[in-house]
């Protein structure tokens, strides 16, 4: 009977072992799992701040090349006003001189007009 108790004990004991090695493994297992997948976290995050940090990069460069062409074509409206004001400002005066040379043909015409009547002897 003593032997039967001890071997008994000796079964107990070496599946209580065994049991005890096989949830220390899944804790070692599960650690490892864990470990891993922060990794993977890690790694996605870095992956996705790399994509964000480029895309905020072509953006400012979009944005540097809409504005530099925005300034480009506001100067050259602005050119063009300036010539077409100075254009305005040409034909204005050409008009005065022609506003002139017609006042003066007219006082001309007048004159003939008194010259002819006076000819007539009115």
């Amino acid at each position: 009977m003593n032997r039967i108790l001890l071997s008994l004990l000796a079964v107990l004991c070496v599946g209580g072992l065994g049991s005890l090695a096989f949830a220390d493994e899944l804790g070692k297992m599960k650690a490892d799992l864990l470990s891993e997948k922060e990794q993977m976290k890690a790694g996605v995050k870095g992956e996705q701040e790399k994509l964000k940090s480029d895309v905020v990069g072509k953006k400012e460069q979009m944005k540097a090349g809409v504005t530099g062409k925005k300034e480009e074509m506001k100067a050259g409206a602005e050119s063009k006003a300036d010539e077409m004001k100075h254009k305005g400002q040409m034909m204005k005066e050409a008009g005065e001189g022609v506003k002139g040379e017609v006042k003066g043909m007219g006082d001309e015409m007048k004159d003939m007009g008194h010259e002819m009547k006076g000819m007539m002897g009115y």
